[in-house]
Formats: structure tokens, C-alpha cells, sequence
């Protein structure tokens, strides 16, 4: 194909290299034009309102409700109250509405590490990192409704259309890598979580902040690679092409912004398909490695691959991985919902994910990525430390609980193996230094250099950010 006065369109050179660059990713990109579109405004650039803590961020998210007096926070009261009512006047406002009897945790706490941090074996590999944890036993949320929940577990907002944590960051501090996103995405191998892509939206966000799904196991994306073999040659062909075609394009449209934002997003597509086959191969990984992540086990051979698969796109600069423990709501439950029974629930959830995260977090210390690196491990809310009693013939499930639940931080500039706040002595609502999601997002901001008062995106007359008009940072916890 030559170019000439009869030039083809974009559309007619894609269509033309069908068998070529076009079957691959950009093509799905020239696809979605009709979101593409609404590419507008320029990033900051990677900012700094103050000196980071953190380069990166691992966001570990346990969809469905872990509950905290099984894992992190320790209710011996429970032990003595087992079994009786809840002595308060106050009914509590639960989402079922099904109050049942105290019940204590089928779960042994113990203190962990030099720190004596109290975690439950419900986690032991966790346990044994204790000293790398700081947990936040008093965190609150809005509802203890599932969806609008996670909506402000990930937004600071309990309605859709806000962007998610991860695309802020894509916004404010950019990429550091040339092939890869900014921000990257693993869901669990299950099913991806009730709202799919909702979770990781860039909202009104410029839409190259969207979170790029890669999956740990089979193929990390779609279409990689064209269906039939395309020679070096034509290859470098279609993308001088290609680039010729753009840079004409946008010229005659005077530079527009919206173009050039596409034209970056297919370039960053190209150059995916080099970068993602090497960054996926775990086999390239030693068989210590391999097995400490748990790799080839039963139960945690996928959550191992995610975990190492987010070490390995670390360590080639992508700014922001989040993981998925759970996917949709359903029967039967493959999240931690643990409505009907608590112990078969949580014991296969934590099962999973227990040996992975805590490897991950040795391989960092290992590695000497875990003083530049912010883990977050959090659920959308808690649970009840009653039962919910129509709940399973055993009463062994536990209802929602927004009043009180438990989060933890790990890396770069925090106080390590404590734990702050509290909630009362059942487990039940946060009592003390009371801490909401606003307050959770502004901390993680801080600690990655951004002041959450500065870091904003003009949006329907109102200058947007991640922590809407409130939001405070937990002093506390900061090294």
C-alpha cells in the first residue's frame, strides 16, 4: 500500500491490517472511539505537594465483608458474652435485619511478631508478618450495602460515575513506565465483582486513567497477538504507516488534545504487546519463588500467580496494582459474604490468599521494594460480632457491619506492627480515633507526596477530588 493523493482513512488502513497490528489491541482501542472521546484536560504530571513516603501502591481488596473480631481485632468480651443477646437498647441497623445472639471467634487471636500484634490464625502466614503491618481497627463506612460500599471504598463516594483511588493516581502522578499502564488491574480468576469495570472506572476522569484488567492465569489479555503469523518486516511497515496516518490526522485538526490522547493510548497498546508476554511469564521465576508464593497449590496457585504477577509489574514501574479476593454476589458465594457460615466461608477465602500476600510482602522486603511501596489490604465493611439468625442451621454466619471494621497498611512511611483505634469492647461500632474512607484516601495521598486538598479535576463547575470536602490524615499511623 502506497500513500498517495488517494490516501486511505485510518478506518481503511485497520481494516486493511486485519491480519496484522490491526487484530490486536489497537483495534479494540480504535473500537471504543465513542468513549475515547471524551478524552479532555491534561494530567498534572507527577506532582509532589511534599516529600513521598511511597512511589507505588498495592491495593489488596476483599470483596463481600471481612469480618474484624475473626481477624484483627481481638474481643474477648465475646468469649464471656457467647451465646447471649446483645445487652443494648439500640437496635443496631443491620442489613438484614436479623440480630441474632453474641457469638465469639471460631478463630484463636495471639500476639505476633516482637510487636505482639494480636491477629487471629485465621491468617497465619499473615501472622507471622506482623511487624509490617499497622492496622486501622476503626474504620467506618456509609452503608453496609455491597455495592454503594465498594463504591466508596473505592471512590470516597457511595454513588457511580466518581473515579476509583487508582485512577487518581494514574491522573496525578503519571506512569513510570513506557509499555505498561499506570494503573493495572487483576481480578479474582472466579469472576470479576458485581458492576465489573465500575470498580476501576476513571469516571470523569481523562479515560487513559481507566484501569487495564490483566488476568493471572491463561492469557493476560485478549488478542494479543494477530491470528495469523505477520512478518518483522510488515509489522514495522504497518506501524510506519500507521504513524504517518496519525501525524496527519492530527494536523489537520490543528493539534487537537482528544486526538493526541488516542493516538497515545495506541501507541501505549503496541507497545503492550512486547511488554506483557515478558511481564506475565512467571515460569521465568525461580521454584523457591515459585513455592513460596504458593504456586501449583490447591487453593493457592491463582492468588499466588496475581501476587507475583504485581511484584514482577512493579518492578517495571507501574504505578498503582490493585487485586481482586472475590468476585460477584451470588450463590454460591465466591466472596467473603459470609452470611450462612462463617467458618466454611472465611476459612476458604483466607485459604487462597493467605500464603500469596504474605509472600508478597517478604518478596518486597527481600527485594528492597517495601520502603518505596504502600500495601493496602481493605473490605468494603465488616461484620456483625452477632449472628445473623436466620442465618444457616448452625447461626454461624454474620451480618454486615458499616459501624466498625479493620483495615491494614503496610510500607513506606508508617509505624509498623501496631494498631490504631478501637472499637468497643464486642467489636461492634469504632469508638476510638473514629476513622472514615475520606480520612483512609487523604492518609494514602500523604504518604505518596499529594496534599488531598490540591489534587483536583474541574468537573460540572466543581472542582473534584478523592476526598470530596472532608477527609483528614491519620497522623497516627505515619512513621
Amino acid at each position: 500500500m502506497s500513500i498517495n493523493n488517494a490516501q486511505p482513512s485510518r478506518r481503511d488502513f485497520f481494516s486493511w491490517s486485519a491480519a496484522g497490528i490491526g487484530a490486536v489491541a489497537l483495534t479494540d482501542l480504535l473500537a471504543r472511539d465513542g468513549a475515547l472521546a471524551d478524552e479532555s484536560g491534561k494530567p498534572p504530571g507527577p506532582i509532589q505537594h511534599h516529600p513521598a513516603a511511597a512511589r507505588r501502591v498495592i491495593h489488596i481488596v476483599l470483596n463481600g465483608g471481612l469480618s474484624q473480631v475473626d481477624s484483627f481485632d481481638h474481643k474477648p468480651a465475646l468469649e464471656q458474652w457467647n451465646g447471649k443477646p446483645l445487652d443494648s437498647e439500640e437496635r443496631p441497623d443491620v442489613f438484614f435485619g436479623k440480630v441474632g445472639n453474641l457469638r465469639k471467634s471460631d478463630w484463636q487471636f495471639a500476639p505476633r511478631g516482637e510487636s505482639g500484634l494480636l491477629i487471629s490464625n485465621l491468617f497465619p502466614h499473615l501472622a507471622e508478618m506482623a511487624d509490617e503491618l499497622t492496622v486501622i481497627r476503626s474504620m467506618t463506612a456509609e452503608t453496609s450495602n455491597h455495592t454503594p460500599a465498594t463504591f466508596q471504598e473505592h471512590t470516597g463516594f457511595r454513588l457511580n460515575g466518581f473515579p476509583v483511588m487508582g485512577a487518581w493516581l494514574s491522573y496525578g502522578l503519571g506512569s513510570e513506565s513506557d509499555d505498561l499502564p499506570g494503573f493495572v488491574v487483576i481480578p479474582d480468576t472466579r469472576g470479576v465483582p458485581a458492576g465489573g469495570s465500575i470498580n476501576w472506572t476513571n469516571g470523569f476522569l481523562p479515560v487513559r486513567h481507566q484501569g487495564t484488567t490483566l488476568r493471572s492465569t491463561g492469557t493476560a489479555i485478549d488478542d494479543l497477538f494477530p491470528a495469523r503469523p505477520v512478518s518483522a518486516t510488515t509489522e514495522q511497515a504497518s506501524r510506519e504507516l500507521l504513524e504517518t496516518l496519525n501525524r496527519r490526522h492530527l494536523a489537520s485538526r490543528d493539534g487537537n488534545d482528544e486526538l493526541a490522547a488516542r493516538m497515545r493510548s495506541y501507541q501505549l497498546a503496541a507497545k503492550m504487546q512486547l511488554a506483557v508476554p515478558e511481564v506475565s511469564a512467571l515460569e521465568s521465576e525461580s521454584q523457591h519463588t515459585q513455592e513460596m508464593y504458593g504456586l501449583g497449590g490447591k487453593e493457592t496457585n491463582d492468588f499466588g500467580r496475581s501476587c507475583l504477577l504485581t511484584r514482577r509489574l512493579l518492578e517495571r514501574g507501574v504505578r498503582f496494582v490493585q487485586l481482586f479476593s472475590g468476585g460477584a454476589f451470588g450463590s454460591p458465594r465466591i466472596n467473603w459474604d459470609g452470611h450462612e457460615d462463617m467458618v466454611r466461608n472465611h476459612t476458604r477465602e483466607a485459604t487462597r490468599i493467605d500464603q500469596p500476600v504474605a509472600a508478597l510482602l517478604r518478596d518486597l522486603r527481600q527485594r528492597g521494594l517495601l520502603d518505596d511501596t504502600l500495601v493496602l489490604f481493605t473490605s468494603e465493611f465488616g461484620r456483625t460480632p452477632f449472628t445473623q439468625s436466620d442465618a444457616g442451621v448452625l447461626g454461624r454466619g454474620r451480618d454486615h457491619n458499616q459501624y466498625g471494621f479493620s483495615v491494614w497498611m503496610a510500607g513506606g512511611g508508617l509505624k509498623h506492627g501496631i494498631a490504631h483505634g478501637a472499637t468497643d469492647e464486642f467489636g461492634l461500632r469504632s469508638v476510638e480515633n473514629i476513622a472514615t474512607w475520606h480520612d483512609f484516601h487523604a492518609t494514602v495521598l500523604h504518604l505518596l507526596g499529594i496534599n488531598h486538598e490540591r489534587l483536583t479535576y474541574y468537573n460540572n463547575g466543581i472542582d473534584r477530588r478523592l476526598t470530596d470536602v472532608s477527609g483528614e490524615v491519620i497522623e497516627d499511623v505515619l512513621g
